[in-house]
């Protein structure tokens, strides 16, 4: 499994990113795409998961309403869409997977569930 996570950049409050993730072919069948960030000094955090299916996602309650998870299984590539961004939204995200066999909904937002991970995007928000 391969991810590559791009669309990271120095915005201004108030304004949207979309972060992109392009998966190795095959990656997106029964699994979970997240995206997982790391500010400064913090632990790592699932703001956003969804199931290859798409019957479920997730959402970390910090971002909720401002962000949105997405991916196309043709294109093998997960997408997050993220508005109103805050400067606490200032990070390194990343792009993760893993098995849809292994999560629940009470584990998807769990860091420690993601087997694969990609490199990470530096996403810098200004106030």
């Amino acid at each position: 499994v391969q991810l590559q996570a791009s669309g990271g950049g120095l915005v201004q409050a108030g304004t949207s990113l979309r972060l992109s993730c392009a998966a190795s072919e095959g990656t997106f069948v029964n699994a979970v795409m997240g995206w997982i960030r790391q500010a400064p000094g913090k632990e790592h955090e699932v703001v956003a998961a969804i199931v290859w299916s798409g019957d479920i996602s997730f959402y970390a309650d910090s971002v909720k309403g401002r962000f949105t998870i997405s991916r196309d299984n043709a294109r093998n590539t997960a997408y997050l869409q993220m508005d109103s961004l805050k400067p606490e939204d200032t990070a390194v995200y990343y792009c993760a997977a893993t098995p849809r066999s292994k999560v629940t909904k009470a584990t998807i937002g769990r860091p420690t569930e993601y087997d694969f991970w990609g490199q990470g995007t530096q996403v810098t928000v200004s106030s």
